[in-house]
C-alpha cells in the first residue's frame, strides 16, 4: 500500500458497513485518514472518576462509576418489570433504569463493587438524575486472564474519551480506532525536516499514535504540541499562497495627485482627522500605489470613522482617472452611504451639474429596487465614466453593470465575496481592482489571522472627537417589572429633551400575511409567569410599536421599519427619523450598521438575550453619535443566573469592542466564527482553538509566509504540497475564498 492511499482508505473496508455508515452520518467520518484526525476530547484517569454530582442536563455524556448497588421492580400488576442500577463515584449518586426485555443482561453484570463505564443522556425523574438505557462496557472480567489485561490495560493507560454521537458511544469509537491505528506509520508529513528539528516536534506517526493511546499525560502534551502547530501551519501556508497569488496580479496604480478632489475635500473638512484615520490612510494610500491589487481589512469600532478612511480612498482613485464602487450589505445601508457621503462632498459631489464643483465628480446610488429610469441614467454615468463614485447593493456585481475603469471595490460590513463574486467584479475593471473589506465588528487578532488571513490588517481603534460615551444597563424585565415601566420614563425624558430613541425588538411580527396565523398564535400566546422565556416567541415590532403608542409612549411619533417594507417606505421613515419628525423608532435589526442619526441618544433591546454579543454591541453603536451622551438597555427575560444573563452584563460592563469580541468567541468557541461545520477550514481545524493558540497561530504565520517566499510553487517540498491539497479540495478552496 502507498504512503497515501491507506489514509484514503475508506473506513467500511476496516470497519463493515454498518460501523462506516454511522461514523460517515454522523460524525462526517470517512476514510481511516479522517478517523485518525478524530481526536479525544479528553481522557479518563484510572480512580479519577467523572464527577457524577456535577453531570449536565439533556447532554449525551460518559461516566465511569461503581454499582452501589440494583435491584428488579415490578409495576403494571407484575406484568412489568424495570431495573434500577445506583452508581457511586465519591462524588456524588446517579440512577441507571432499563425497562423490559432490556433488563438480563445488565441484571446479570451490574453487580454491587463492579466498575464500568456508561454514557446516556441525562435526565431527572422524580427529582433525581439518571440515565435511561445508558450502554456501558464492564472495566473487569469474567476470565482472570481477560480481567488482568482489562484491568492492565485501564490502569496503565489514559482512558480517551472521544467526541461521540447517540449512535456509537466513546469506546466503540476507540475500537475502531485501534482497527486503523497501524495506518498512522503511513502519515505525510508536512513539516519541512529542518522546521520539525528546529523546534522540536514529534514526528507525525509518533503523534497520531501518542494522542490516541497515551502512556503518560506528556504524551498528550506532545501529540497536542504537533498537531495544533500542523493545523496552523498547513492553513497559513494556504493564505499565504493566496497572497502571495495576488500580488502576482496586475492592477493599475492609482496614487494622490496634488491639488485634485482629495485635497479640496480635505480643505473643507469641519475637523481634523484622528490619529488613527491618518495612519490608516497611510497604509491604503502606499497599498494603492503598487502595481499589484491591495486586499486590506479595515476594522473599526462603530463610529471610529471607517466611512471617512474609506471615502478619502476612494477620492484618490478618482482623482488618478479611475472610479470606485462601494457594496453595502443592504438597501437601508446602501442608501445611508449615498446621504451622508454626499452630504460631506457638498458640490465636490456634483461634477458637471448646475452648482457642482470643478474639481467635482458624481455620486450614484445603484440598488434593485430603483425605478428604470434612474436605473438607466446610473448605469449610463458608469459607463461614460461620468460617475467617479457608485454606491450600491449586490445589484452593482449585475452582468448589466459596466464601468469606465473601476480602481476600487470597498465592501461594507460583513460581506467577503464568494469566488464568482470577486470574479464577476474584477471582471469589470481592465485589471483587477484594489480590494477594502471594511467591518465594525471587532474581530480578535488570531480570527482575523486565520479567516481573514488573505487580507492584510488595518485597525481604527480611536473614537473621532465628539463622540459620546453610552451608558448600558440589564433590565431585568421578569424578576423587577417597575425597571421596565422605568426604561420607558426614560425614553420619554431623552424625547422631552429633544432627542430621539430606538426600539430593537427580534421579530416584525407579520408572519399573519405568510402563513395566515402566525402573528395571532403569537400574540395568544403570552409567555405564563413561570414560563422559560425562551418558549414563547420573540418579542415583535409591529406588536410592540403597537402597545407603546397605545400605552407607555401614548402621544410621542413612534414609527416602524423594518426590511420587508417597500424601499421608499423605509427611506421615507429613515429620512423622517433623521430629520427628527420621528421620535420613536422600533425596528429590527435593520439599524444594526451604517445607520447615523447623531440626534439618537436612547435606545431599547427588547429579549435582548436573544442577540449575540458582538450584534448587541453593533446596535449599541447607532447611540451615542452625536455630542449628547447615549444610553443602551438591555430587556430581558432570563433567568439572573443564566448565562444569557452573563453575556448581557459582559455587555453592559465595557465598550471595548475587542474585549467583547473575546468573550464572544469564547462562548461560542470558533463555531460561528469559522462558519458552519461543514466549512472546510472548520473541519481541518480539530485541536487548535483559534482563541487560546495565538502564539501558535502567529509563529505558523511567520515560517509559512518564509517558505511562500522562498518557493510559491513548494518544488522542494512535496509532502507539504500533498497535503495542501487534501485540505484545499474544492469546497474547501472556495469557503477560504468567501470566508
Amino acid at each position: 500500500m502507498d504512503r497515501v492511499s491507506s489514509f484514503d482508505e475508506p473506513l467500511k473496508k476496516l470497519l463493515g458497513g454498518a460501523t462506516a455508515k454511522v461514523m460517515a452520518e454522523h460524525l462526517d467520518l470517512h476514510t481511516v485518514g479522517d478517523l485518525l484526525h478524530h481526536y479525544p476530547r479528553r481522557y479518563e484517569e484510572r480512580g479519577k472518576l467523572t464527577a457524577l454530582a456535577d453531570l449536565p442536563l439533556d447532554e449525551h455524556v460518559t461516566v465511569v462509576a461503581q454499582v452501589a448497588d440494583a435491584r428488579i421492580l415490578m409495576f403494571n400488576n407484575g406484568r412489568g418489570k424495570r431495573l434500577e442500577v445506583t452508581l457511586t463515584d465519591g462524588s456524588g449518586r446517579l440512577q441507571l433504569v432499563f425497562f423490559g426485555h432490556g433488563v438480563h443482561k445488565p441484571h446479570k453484570e451490574l453487580l454491587p463493587g463492579r466498575q464500568a463505564m456508561f454514557a446516556g443522556k441525562v435526565s431527572v425523574f422524580n427529582r433525581k438524575m439518571q440515565l435511561a438505557h445508558p450502554t456501558y462496557q464492564l472495566l473487569d472480567a469474567s476470565d482472570a486472564d481477560e480481567a488482568t489485561e482489562a484491568v492492565d490495560a485501564f490502569a496503565g493507560r489514559l482512558l480517551p474519551i472521544y467526541p461521540a454521537c447517540k449512535q456509537l458511544d466513546s469506546w466503540r469509537i476507540a475500537k475502531a480506532v485501534d482497527a486503523v491505528l497501524p495506518s498512522a506509520q503511513d502519515a505525510v508529513d508536512p513539516l519541512p525536516v529542518s522546521l520539525r528539528e528546529g523546534r522540536g516536534f514529534t514526528p507525525l506517526p509518533e503523534a497520531l499514535l501518542k494522542v490516541h493511546r497515551p502512556q503518560t499525560k506528556a504524551d498528550i502534551e506532545d501529540a497536542k504540541a504537533r498537531l495544533k502547530w500542523d493545523e496552523a501551519f498547513v492553513l497559513q501556508v494556504a493564505l499565504a499562497r493566496r497572497r502571495y497569488a495576488d500580488t502576482q496580479l496586475p492592477a493599475v496604480a492609482r496614487r494622490p495627485v496634488e491639488g485634485g478632489l482629495l485635497d479640496a475635500f480635505d480643505a473643507k473638512l469641519p475637523f481634523t482627522l484622528t490619529e488613527g484615520q491618518e495612519k490608516v490612510s497611510k497604509e491604503i494610500f502606499d497599498d494603492l500605489a503598487t502595481e499589484h491589487p491591495m486586499h486590506r481589512l479595515l476594522q473599526g469600532e462603530v463610529g471610529s470613522g471607517k466611512t471617512m478612511v474609506a471615502l478619502r480612498a476612494m477620492l484618490t482613485v478618482v482623482d488618478a482617472g479611475g472610479q470606485a464602487a462601494m457594496l453595502a450589505p443592504t438597501e437601508v445601508l446602501a442608501q445611508q452611504h449615498h446621504r451622508s457621503i454626499t452630504e460631506m462632498m457638498g458640490e465636490l459631489a456634483e461634477g458637471g451639474m448646475l452648482g457642482g464643483s470643478d474639481q467635482g465628480t458624481k455620486v450614484v446610488l445603484l440598488t434593485g429596487s430603483m425605478g428604470a429610469a434612474a436605473r438607466r441614467q446610473a448605469l449610463l454615468d458608469l459607463v461614460t465614466g461620468e460617475a467617479g463614485i457608485v454606491i450600491g447593493t449586490h445589484a452593482l456585481i449585475e452582468d448589466k453593470v459596466q464601468f469606465h475603469d473601476l480602481g476600487l471595490v470597498v465592501v461594507d460590513e460583513q460581506h467577503r465575496f464568494g469566488v464568482e463574486q470577486r470574479d464577476a467584479l474584477r471582471s469589470k475593471g481592465k485589471q483587477p481592482p484594489h480590494l477594502l473589506v471594511m467591518t465594525a465588528t471587532p474581530i480578535p487578532r488570531t480570527v482575523a489571522m486565520t479567516v481573514f488571513g488573505d487580507l492584510e490588517t488595518s485597525v481604527l481603534d480611536q473614537l473621532p472627537a465628539g463622540r459620546s460615551p453610552i451608558a448600558s444597563h440589564v433590565v431585568p424585565a421578569k424578576d423587577k417589572p417597575h425597571f421596565l415601566a422605568r426604561a420607558w420614563e426614560r425614553v420619554r425624558e431623552e424625547v422631552e429633551n429633544g432627542h430621539q430613541a430606538y426600539v430593537v425588538c427580534p421579530r416584525i411580527g407579520d408572519e399573519a400575511e405568510e402563513d395566515g396565523k402566525g402573528a395571532k398564535k403569537a400574540k395568544a400566546k403570552k409567555a405564563a409567569p413561570d414560563e422559560d422565556p425562551e418558549k414563547r416567541p420573540p418579542l415583535a415590532v409591529l406588536e410592540v410599536a403597537d402597545e407603546l403608542r397605545k400605552g407607555a409612549l401614548a402621544g410621542l411619533s413612534v414609527e416602524v421599519l423594518y426590511g420587508r417594507m417597500h424601499p421608499d417606505e423605509k427611506d421615507d421613515v429613515m429620512r423622517r427619523f433623521a430629520a427628527g419628525d420621528v421620535d420613536v423608532l422600533v425596528a429590527t435589526t435593520v439599524i444594526e450598521v451604517g445607520v447615523n442619526v447623531p440626534n439618537a441618544t436612547a435606545m431599547v433591546i427588547m429579549d435582548a438575550d436573544r442577540f449575540g454579543v458582538s450584534q448587541l454591541h453593533q446596535l449599541r453603536g447607532r447611540v451615542g453619535r452625536g455630542s449628547a451622551p447615549g444610553l443602551c438597555l438591555l430587556v430581558s427575560e432570563a433567568h439572573e443566573a443564566s448565562p444569557a444573563r452573563a453575556r448581557l452584563s459582559a455587555v453592559a460592563a465595557t465598550l471595548d469592542g475587542f474585549e467583547l469580541s473575546r468573550i464572544d468567541l469564547e462562548q461560542r468557541r470558533e463555531g460561528d466564527v469559522l462558519g458552519q461545520a461543514q466549512s472546510g477550514v472548520r473541519s481541518s481545524l480539530r485541536m487548535l482553538t483559534v482563541i487560546d493558540d495565538e502564539e501558535v497561530i502567529a509563529a505558523a504565520r511567520e515560517e509559512a509566509v518564509a517558505i511562500v517566499a522562498a518557493d510559491p510553487e513548494l518544488e522542494h517540498l512535496p509532502e507539504l504540497r500533498t497535503v495542501l491539497a487534501a485540505l484545499l479540495d474544492k469546497e474547501r478552496e472556495e469557503y477560504l475564498d468567501k470566508g
